[in-house]
């Protein structure tokens, strides 16, 4: 492992904690913003092309929450 290597790890191991705590602290501002763009996709998408109606925001919604327990896990590297 290169210097630049170790530097880049050291510091992200730094960081590591600090960004689980960031998305603790902005997780309703994240889900807000992906919300109103979830939306902005489900009306740019033509309903008659669609073979059922899916409401994306509810099932986007739970995907990020997903995704943000997964990020916030592997920063707190919990199993």
């Amino acid at each position: 492992m290169g210097i630049r290597q170790k530097v880049r790890q050291a510091a992200f191991e730094f960081a590591k904690p600090e960004l689980a705590n960031f998305l603790d602290e902005n997780e309703e501002k994240l889900l807000k913003v992906f919300r109103e763009e979830i939306q902005k996709l489900d009306d740019s998408i033509p309903e008659e092309n669609l073979f059922i109606d899916i409401k994306m925001v509810p099932l986007g919604e739970v995907i990020l929450k997903a995704c943000l327990n997964a990020l916030r896990r592997f920063l707190r590297e919990e199993e």
